[in-house]
């Protein structure tokens, strides 16, 4: 878990080592990039298009600090870090953030805004200090910021980063099956199983105020988030929907027969297990210089220590 802050670069780029591993895997830098976040595991994925053409996973990084809780962000000031699909552009970079670098998610997206959600300036960045972000290590951040610009300098016009409570396994979710996000989380489900099934980026629309995944409509694609779907156009997705579906089954079965997890009793929102030991063994001034070039503090230390993930 060890870092040369010296090592990080002003302006991140991608190094020799990171093309190597991409070689390895059949992966071009500049093939189009993918992100994936979960917060009760506390671990983002980077997924990137091989030679098949399909996404593979390139590497998961753990994440240092995530503030609020499971659920998805709905104000300001909530400390909540967002749920849900949103899409990342070249001017969403920030290669002098006060976090080392960082990009924004974009939230509230077009669905989050028509709800009537507010916040601003969510984040993936580094140090390890949230407030409704995610925080990564500088190195960890400083990797993926120059995986996703050559991603896009290479042509990709925006990524999509995929938000998650947590891995949304049918165990997982049948879990947390008194939790009043479970109607949101089970559309999140969808998004996340349709790129299970494909390992191909979910088309994402926004219509009877909820995600819709991989549908072509009539009209084109609906101009109000909180308006009844239109007609959907007759696709070829027929054997993907009817996968989704049997998930569905499966999830509605697991829920009838298992016991529903205790609420968790916790302060704010989670720290990866590695990062974890470390804060125990260094304290909160010796994980932020560990892990962030500028030392900056550590969020909430009592919290992350408390953390109830921790498995």
């Amino acid at each position: 878990m060890a870092m040369d802050v010296a090592s990080l670069a002003e302006a991140p780029q991608l190094s020799s080592k990171v093309k190597g591993e991409m070689a390895k895997k059949k992966m071009s830098p500049t093939s189009p990039v993918l992100v994936r976040i979960f917060k009760q595991e506390s671990e983002l994925e980077v997924w990137k298009v091989n030679a098949s053409g399909q996404y593979a996973l390139f590497k998961t990084y753990p994440m240092c600090r995530w503030s609020g809780k499971l659920g998805p962000k709905t104000k300001s000031g909530d400390r909540q870090a967002p749920e849900g699909f949103y899409h990342v552009s070249a001017g969403m970079l920030n290669p002098n953030s006060q976090y080392y670098v960082s990009f924004n998610l974009g939230y509230p997206n077009r669905l989050e805004s028509a709800l009537g959600y507010t916040g601003e300036a969510l984040m993936v960045h580094g140090a390890c200090s949230s407030s409704g972000c995610y925080a990564m290590t500088d190195q960890g951040v400083g990797e993926i910021y120059a995986i996703v610009q050559k991603a896009l300098d290479g042509g990709q016009q925006r990524f999509q980063v995929q938000a998650y409570p947590f891995r949304m396994t049918t165990e997982n979710m049948a879990k947390h099956k008194g939790d009043p996000n479970m109607p949101f989380w089970r559309t999140l489900k969808e998004g996340y199983d349709a790129f299970a099934f494909t390992k191909r980026q979910p088309k994402v629309s926004v219509c009877g105020s909820r995600y819709v995944f991989n549908k072509e409509f009539v009209d084109g694609e609906p101009d109000d988030p909180l308006a009844q779907c239109p007609a959907v156009v007759g696709g070829s997705e027929g054997d993907l929907m009817a996968k989704i579906g049997e998930e569905q089954k499966k999830l509605d079965a697991a829920i009838a027969t298992t016991t529903t997890v205790s609420s968790f009793a916790y302060a704010d929102g989670g720290m990866h297990p590695s990062f974890r030991t470390l804060l125990k063994q260094q304290g909160a001034k010796g994980l932020a210089a560990r892990i962030s070039r500028t030392k900056y503090p550590v969020s909430r230390p009592e919290a992350a220590l408390a953390d109830p993930y921790d498995h």
